[in-house]
């Protein structure tokens, strides 16, 4: 059968037949097989943000105090009543943690225990030793006290792996299946998170986070396309936005085991050895039928097609599995249309290239604020993991909320006002007074976390629509990896508070959605309008034609 006899035989009644058709027509968008394959990608997402945020707990500040031989004993007290004598500080919970005074020429033995005689008060000096509060963190084992570089280099070092799995799981996904990539990314998270927990080298520690992430963190981006790509196309955006959700609701149960079982070996332990269990998923999920499609698998995607429609109690017919088959066929047989580099078509296109210029800016403040967030939450006053818990759950309103408003008031708005709300929360709690109520400050710092999260679903929407067909995942891609820069630079910014200014880090987030929102404006509305296809018609969403 020749090309052309197959194009004809690919349409059914004149319509052209693929597999959104048969979604919507013949086997369900989103029914009973959606469902369950929906809940159980549920638990590895789950498990990815196990492994995203671990290292907020595990590698949490401990408060430490200077080491004082003189007067400590063998199993010190951190905070003893004579404290003040030897360290700078204003009261026994308010002391300098990195400092102490020198020792003064007195030497006569004095019934007090550690006066402050023994002490020159006018003069400090760094420590030589350090007492902890507590031995929860790998501050303790790795002797971090007063290294706040060296302890945040640890979520910079793991955000840059997350970088480096993209290349590696796509290539894996697109070789080998999205199953593949799935099973594969979990397995590497477990046994990696596993043998981390016993290492006793800052430097062991620090090479095993890089390589989980390089060789485990794709998880999440697998158990997405694999769902979204079995759902029709009226389900996707909401398929999606559950998967948000899953991811969510994951930091939060990681908040709630944090809090129950706070010494990070044990932690550690607790939340990757269940990760293993995910290699079954190799034998009880089904691959995806786009991808055994595009690999020519035609007889494997018809059984998953009959096994979908029996489960969801639909009919599909023989004749729409051979008009697929043929349509499939037909586009393997067909010769790609001769054109230019990319980067050159880019180039010569000012509107396209203003737009690939501008939509890293959006990831980059994305990732910046939503991490950077999450990261410091457990900085805030009150309780941490409760605080952690509280600002993970509020994205998922906030992911609803852009779900809701999308088709109703466009993209734009949304995203203009979710920017400019957001860059308020922040600058509203970088200068709140110091007395104010720590509920009013985590209630302003909630409403900030709620509005990157409708950010961060929406510009997922908006960023797809603005450009063409044939070039949309690899322009896509480009903005995607580029605002990896803010995952990199956020588990630096309770560093740049500690150092630098402690409302650094709000500034900085409420820069950023400022000049987010500003280039917004640049680009056009797509609300309503059609996929372009070409560069031509990207061109012309700027003038509504």
């Amino acid at each position: 059968m020749t090309a052309g006899d197959r194009s004809e035989v690919a349409e059914r009644g004149g319509k052209p037949v693929d597999l959104d058709t048969i979604l919507v027509d013949e086997v369900g968008q989103f029914g009973a097989y959606q469902i369950t394959t929906l809940l159980l990608a549920a638990l590895p997402v789950i498990f990815s943000a196990f492994a995203s945020g671990e290292y907020i707990f595990t590698t949490a500040r401990v408060p430490s105090r200077c080491f004082i031989p003189q007067c400590d004993t063998t199993t010190p007290e951190y905070a003893p009543s004579w404290i003040l004598n030897a360290v700078p500080g204003t009261s026994v919970t308010n002391f300098d943690n990195c400092a102490r005074y020198v020792n003064s020429s007195v030497q006569a033995a004095i019934e007090a225990q550690c006066p402050s005689e023994w002490f020159d008060r006018s003069r400090t000096e760094s420590c030589q030793g350090y007492v902890y509060e507590n031995t929860l963190s790998v501050v303790y084992d790795f002797d971090m006290a007063c290294e706040e570089w060296r302890r945040s280099l640890i979520g910079t070092i793991r955000t840059v792996g997350t970088l480096l799995v993209l290349p590696v799981t796509g290539y894996v996904s697109d070789r080998w299946g999205r199953r593949v990539a799935l099973t594969l990314n979990a397995f590497n998270t477990g046994w990696i998170g596993l043998v981390r927990s016993f290492v006793n080298s800052y430097e062991w520690f620090l090479a095993l986070e890089v390589l989980e992430s390089t060789v485990g963190a794709g998880a999440y981006s697998s158990c997405y396309i694999l769902v979204t790509e079995l759902v029709g196309p009226g389900y996707r955006v909401i398929a999606g936005a559950t998967m948000s959700t899953m991811f969510a609701l994951g930091q939060v149960f990681l908040g709630l085991i944090a809090w129950g079982v706070p010494s990070w070996r044990p932690l550690t332990q607790v939340i990757y050895a269940p990760q293993l269990l995910v290699v079954t998923y190799f034998w009880i999920l089904s691959e995806s039928v786009r991808w055994l499609m595009s690999k020519g698998k035609f007889k494997e995607a018809e059984e998953i097609l009959k096994k979908v429609a029996k489960r969801n109690r639909r009919e599909l017919s023989d004749k729409s599995l051979e008009a697929l088959r043929n349509r499939a066929e037909c586009e393997k047989l067909t010769p790609p249309l001769a054109e230019a580099w990319l980067p050159l078509q880019v180039l010569r296109s000012p509107v396209i290239l203003s737009r690939c210029l501008v939509a890293p800016v959006w990831w980059i403040t994305n990732t910046l604020v939503y991490y950077g967030m999450s990261i410091n939450a457990v900085n805030l006053s009150g309780n941490r993991y409760l605080n952690y818990v509280s600002v993970a759950a509020v994205e998922i309103p906030g992911y609803w909320t852009a779900i809701l408003l999308l088709d109703r008031v466009g993209r734009k708005p949304v995203l203009v006002v979710a920017y400019t709300f957001c860059a308020a929360c922040q600058f509203i709690f970088a200068f709140l007074p110091e007395d104010a109520s720590s509920g009013a400050s985590l209630a302003v710092y909630l409403l900030g976390k709620y509005s990157i999260a409708v950010v961060m679903t929406s510009v997922y929407v908006y960023t797809a629509e603005l450009f063409p067909t044939r070039h949309r995942h690899s322009l896509f891609a480009f903005a995607s990896m580029v605002g990896r820069l803010g995952s990199i630079m956020a588990p630096l910014t309770p560093a740049l508070a500690q150092e630098v200014w402690e409302p650094f880090p709000s500034v900085l987030f409420g820069s950023f959605a400022l000049a987010s929102a500003a280039l917004i404006l640049t680009t056009p509305e797509t609300l309503g309008t059609t996929l372009p296809d070409t560069m031509a018609d990207a061109e012309n969403l700027a003038t509504g034609r």
